[in-house]
């Protein structure tokens, strides 16, 4: 029996309807850009693994240092214990994030970031004896993560239906344009002063279909939030460590968040790992006699050794000069790209910022579950292309380490789909 085939046997796989499923395509190797099928055949990894492959796959540099501390130490309880990755990876972290950060929290994945962000807003007010500051503010088509928490400052969508009625009340509003944001100024003054934190995807909602919003409006409601004591959350596991341009999608912004959650990138896509970061004014708040205040959360594999020497050879690649010009090299190639898919009719909101281009294919709804997702992934698939739409939404977000001539590849295989989608309407 083939590996697909014992696959299908044994796994559940995630966001996949499972009656009728096809066999998973077995990946036997990935080097760089590409991943290597059982077949043979080879892929373009053009959305970096669920955008965390930033260098490429099997980086031999971050493979050595995976391989060096897992002869020395692998695991360590992280209550009372502590060790040199972890201790290394927060000091060279902390100066980078976009404000000022003083202490760091780890966790295993971008969900649990986010779990610990929203635990640690709330209990500060229940520590500062505010209990009816509880309220979260959240932005709609938003999406933090799967687990209860996270589900519930996300968007009510495809990915919430069935948890409706268990997640706690979230007050959802819309991105800021310079045509809401006088309206949203207003509810901030009517109600700021319930409200415990605001979590916001700094200028890009990823799973919610690659959403882009403008940098000036948003500094203007967050001055708003700012202003009301509110404290800020941004959720940076997918924009982080350069998909936007920049190091952090933060740093467009003039206003600061007082809590950053980070995943994806943070280990270069080698180890599963977490960050929350907060600045000083949160953490003194859990700085008290009473042991009632504790922050009572914590994760089995917290500050894992291997994931953390995992993440501190990935910063040592950012901070390489050759992937600043990568990713700009990208981002210049994805604007001329984009510039050209303004000419196909069949295309509306095009965007575009750094190594992340976007665009919606204008056939059914606008939503996830829009049938042109599997179908454009198992074209681009035959094209020696890795494509995984969002719905009808068709976005970009290569590793660093892609080739420009692989990156002409992948714009040559979407010309295609667009081509074989337009002639099969009509």
């Amino acid at each position: 029996m083939n590996l697909a085939a014992r696959d299908h046997a044994v796994i559940w796989h995630p966001f996949t309807q499972q009656k009728n499923r096809p066999h998973p395509i077995p990946i036997v190797k990935a080097r760089g850009s590409l991943l290597y099928g059982e077949n043979g055949q080879t892929y373009i990894d053009a959305i970096s693994s669920w955008w965390v492959t930033l260098h490429g796959h099997a980086h031999p540099y971050i493979a050595e240092k995976i391989y060096q501390q897992a002869l020395e130490l692998e695991q360590v309880i992280f209550a009372g214990f502590t060790h040199e990755p972890a201790v290394a990876l927060a000091e060279r972290i902390l100066p980078k994030l976009p404000g000022n950060f003083s202490r760091v929290f780890y966790s295993d994945n971008g969900s649990t970031s986010t779990e610990v962000a929203l635990k640690m807003a709330i209990q500060f007010w229940w520590n500062q004896k505010q209990p009816q500051r509880n309220k979260i503010l959240a932005f709609r088509n938003a999406y933090h993560g799967d687990t209860f928490g996270a589900m519930s400052v996300s968007d009510r969508s495809v990915f919430t239906l069935a948890f409706h009625d268990l997640l706690f009340e979230v007050l959802f509003i819309d991105t800021p344009t310079t045509d809401n944001i006088q309206s949203l100024q207003n509810l901030i003054a009517e109600q700021g002063d319930t409200i415990a934190a605001f979590i916001y995807e700094p200028l890009v909602q990823g799973a919610g279909g690659m959403k882009m919003y403008d940098a000036k409006p948003m500094d203007m409601l967050m001055s708003n939030i700012r202003d009301a004591g509110i404290i800020c959350i941004a959720d940076e596991v997918m924009t982080g460590f350069g998909r936007t341009g920049k190091l952090f999608a933060s740093s467009y912004l003039a206003q600061s968040p007082d809590i950053i959650c980070l995943s994806k990138g943070l280990t270069g896509g080698t180890m599963a790992l977490g960050i929350t970061a907060c600045n000083d004014s949160i953490y003194q708040a859990y700085v008290t006699d009473d042991k009632y205040q504790t922050f009572f959360h914590g994760h089995s594999f917290t500050a894992n050794p291997i994931a953390c020497t995992a993440a501190l050879a990935s910063l040592d690649l950012l901070e390489n000069t050759d992937c600043a010009l990568s990713i700009d090299r990208i981002s210049e190639s994805n604007q001329v790209f984009a510039t050209e898919l303004k000419s196909y009719p069949q295309l509306k909101q095009l965007r575009q910022l750094g190594t992340i281009l976007a665009f919606e294919i204008a056939q059914g709804k606008d939503e996830y579950l829009n049938n042109l997702s599997p179908m454009i992934t198992d074209l681009a698939l035959a094209e020696g292309v890795y494509l995984r739409p969002l719905g009808n939404t068709v976005y970009l977000m290569p590793p660093y380490c892609i080739t420009e001539e692989e990156l002409q590849r992948i714009y040559e295989v979407i010309r295609l789909l667009l081509a074989k989608i337009t002639s099969r309407n009509g």
